[in-house]
């Protein structure tokens, strides 16, 4: 019988500030192929309302305070998470592998260790707020994981497209470029309509 297979592994990613217990930012995810209809699905959210993912912010928070262990179960659910100077990385998963939920965490950590210049605390990670979830979204994609890479992370992140800056470099911009491309796409045109 065949079993329901699923890329589907992180239901939150949380980034929580120690000192005032304020949400630096938090991602949760539902399976993107639920069966219409059905909340109650395995990759179904479990904190579907901000003041459920508070109250399990919170108690997650207090839990992991005083653990000297990077994994535990929580309500049910795999935690991986690393501190990082005043704010945890948490990586949140139901049944899934927590070696696999681990690279994740550390994928995240390290990404933003090398973007960041090795200083990941509450303040840098405001002011950067975009790297940061730009590291996000290159790592997990609706709760699927696509990279755990930190290098090839922190390079997607950091750095335009090659392929379209080689092709601005060719562009001629004087009057003379302006009138050939004029005249191009005169000839394209002409040429459309004849074959109309």
């Amino acid at each position: 019988m065949p079993t329901n297979m699923s890329l589907f592994s992180v239901n939150a990613i949380l980034i929580i500030s120690t000192d005032d217990r304020s949400r630096i930012l938090t991602r949760y995810y539902s399976a993107p192929h639920a069966p219409p209809g059905s909340t109650s699905h395995p990759g179904a959210n479990p904190y579907p309302t901000v003041k459920e993912q508070k109250a399990f912010e919170k108690g997650l928070l207090e839990k992991t305070n005083k653990q000297t262990s990077d994994v535990i179960l929580y309500d049910g659910r795999v935690v991986v998470f690393k501190m990082e100077g005043d704010v945890m990385l948490y990586v949140v998963g139901g049944d899934e592998n927590e070696i696999m939920l681990f690279g994740v965490v550390l994928a995240l950590r390290d990404a933003l260790a090398i973007l960041l210049k090795n200083s990941t605390d509450k303040r840098t990670l405001v002011e950067n707020y975009d790297l940061l979830s730009l590291a996000i979204d290159e790592i997990i994609d609706d709760g699927i994981i696509l990279e755990t890479d930190p290098v090839v992370v922190a390079s997607r992140v950091s750095k335009p497209p090659t392929q379209d800056i080689t092709s601005v470099k060719n562009i001629d911009l004087s009057e003379q470029g302006l009138l050939n491309a004029w005249e191009f796409g005169k000839l394209k045109l002409a040429e459309r309509m004849r074959q109309l």
